[in-house]
């Protein structure tokens, strides 16, 4: 997720508690869809892309709070 701010998400994890869950959650949702769609576990569709929605609205809100971390830095 977001790789190219790697420095600021490994200083973000250790600085704010709900970036940190926000990053965990996001990969525990990663994981579980791509389990889905290798076959690895059984879901229907409608539960497929309520994961990824969610998965999605996560990144966006991780996003946000990277910006404003760049943006309290300069």
């Amino acid at each position: 997720m977001l790789h190219e701010y790697r420095e600021e998400i490994s200083k973000l994890k250790v600085e704010n508690a709900r970036f940190a869950k926000i990053f965990e959650k996001h990969n525990e949702l990663d994981q579980k869809i791509l389990d889905v769609e290798e076959g690895r576990e059984h879901m229907d569709q409608f539960t497929l892309e309520g994961l990824k929605k969610e998965k999605l609205a996560l990144k966006d809100e991780a996003f946000t709070m990277i910006q404003a971390y760049i943006k309290g830095q300069a």
